[in-house]
C-alpha cells in the first residue's frame, strides 16, 4: 500500500527525469504527484507541434512508452516516415505513426485557442494518467545551444547533430517573458507540497529552463516543502543523454560535485538534499561543505523496483520535515 507522504512537486526533462517520475507516481497514491515540464525543447516541425519531454512523461506514466528505443510508443511502425523519405522529405527527426497522431492532436488543439496546459491535462485524462502534468509556461521558451559563434536549436543539435558540436554555452529564447505555469504557483504559494524533487535531468538543458521561468526557482527557495535534487551523473559518467559531454565542454567537473555546484551558484538557496549514488559516496564531505545535506543510495534506474526505490529514497529524505 502506497505511503501518503502529501503532495509532490517533481522537475523534469525527458528520459531520465520520467524514470523517477514512474517510480514517483507508484510510491504516492492516485492524484499527489504532480510534475512540471522542460518545454524548452518543444518545437514546429513538418507543420506539427512537438513537445518532446512532455510526450516521453506522459507516454511513460501511462505505459506506452518505448522500452526499446527509450522515446516514443510501443508497438511503433514508420510508413510514414519511409514513404516521406522516398519524396526526399525531412526525416532526421523520427515521428512514429501512432505517435504522429499525438502531435497532429496537440497541434490542432492549440489553433482553436487552447493552452498547452489544457492540452497536456486532457492528453492525461484520455491515457489515464493519474498523475498532474504541467508544462513549465504555456508561453514559448526555445533552447538554443551555443556552439562556437553558432546557434542550434536544441533538436536540431540533440537529435540531427547527434551531440556533436561543442557546446559553449546556453540561451533560452522567450523566457524572460514567460510566465510560469498558473497552477504550479497557486500551489506553491498555497504551500500545498510536502516535498520537491528535482528528477536526475539534465542540468543545463532540461532542469534550468524550468527554474528560469521568472518567479519559479525563487518561490521553490521561499516554499516551505524541502527541495531534494537527485543527481543526473554518477561515478563521472551521464546514465542518459549529454549531461556528462556538456560538462566536459563548459569546464564543469563531470562529477556529482560538480552538478552540486552548477546548482548552488545558478540557484544559491533553493535545493536542501542532494542524493548522490553509492559509487560517489567518497564526494560527500565535499558536498557538504557546500551547504548541502548529502543522501546517498541507489540512483541507477534499469528496473521497475529501482524507480520505485528511489523514489521512497527521495519521499522519505523529504518527510523528514519543512525545511
Amino acid at each position: 500500500m502506497n505511503r501518503d507522504y502529501g503532495a509532490v512537486l517533481a522537475l523534469s526533462g525527458g528520459v531520465g527525469g520520467a524514470k523517477l517520475a514512474l517510480g514517483l507516481a507508484d510510491a504516492l497514491p492516485p492524484g499527489q504527484l504532480h510534475v512540471t515540464v522542460n518545454t524548452g525543447d518543444d518545437f514546429e516541425h513538418l507543420g506539427l507541434y512537438i513537445s518532446p519531454d512532455i510526450d516521453t512523461l506522459l507516454y511513460t506514466l501511462s505505459g506506452q512508452s518505448n522500452q526499446t528505443l527509450g522515446w516514443g510508443l510501443a508497438g511503433e511502425t514508420w510508413n510514414t516516415m519511409d514513404a516521406l523519405q522516398r519524396l526526399g522529405g525531412e526525416t532526421w527527426f523520427r515521428l512514429g505513426d501512432r505517435d504522429m497522431a499525438t502531435h497532429l492532436w496537440r497541434t490542432q488543439a492549440l489553433q482553436t485557442g487552447r493552452s498547452l496546459s489544457e492540452i497536456t491535462s486532457d492528453l492525461g485524462k484520455r491515457w489515464d494518467v493519474r498523475s498532474h502534468v504541467y508544462p513549465m509556461s504555456d508561453d514559448r521558451v526555445r533552447t538554443m545551444v551555443l556552439s562556437g559563434e553558432h546557434r542550434l536549436p536544441f533538436q536540431q543539435y540533440f537529435v540531427r547533430d547527434r551531440c556533436e558540436p561543442p557546446v559553449s554555452g546556453f540561451s533560452f529564447e522567450g523566457v524572460s517573458a514567460a510566465r510560469p505555469n498558473r497552477k504550479v504557483m497557486t500551489l506553491l504559494q498555497d504551500a500545498a507540497f510536502s516535498t520537491v524533487v528535482i528528477c536526475p535531468s539534465n542540468p543545463f538543458v532540461s532542469v534550468d529552463p524550468i527554474l528560469q521561468v521568472p518567479g519559479l526557482w525563487l518561490a521553490l527557495r521561499d516554499n516551505t516543502a524541502p527541495v531534494v535534487l537527485v543527481s543526473p551523473i554518477v561515478a563521472g559518467q551521464a546514465i542518459k543523454g549529454p549531461t556528462a559531454k556538456m560538462m566536459a565542454e563548459l569546464q564543469v567537473p563531470v562529477t556529482a560535485l560538480g552538478v552540486a555546484q552548477h546548482y548552488i551558484v545558478r540557484y544559491p538557496g533553493m535545493v536542501d538534499y542532494f542524493v548522490i549514488d553509492e559509487s560517489d559516496a567518497k564526494l560527500a564531505p565535499q558536498i557538504s561543505e557546500l551547504g548541502l545535506r548529502v543522501v546517498i543510495g541507489s540512483t541507477v534506474m534499469t528496473s521497475r523496483e529501482d524507480k520505485q526505490q528511489l523514489a521512497h529514497l527521495c519521499l522519505q529524505t523529504g518527510s523528514a520535515g519543512p525545511r
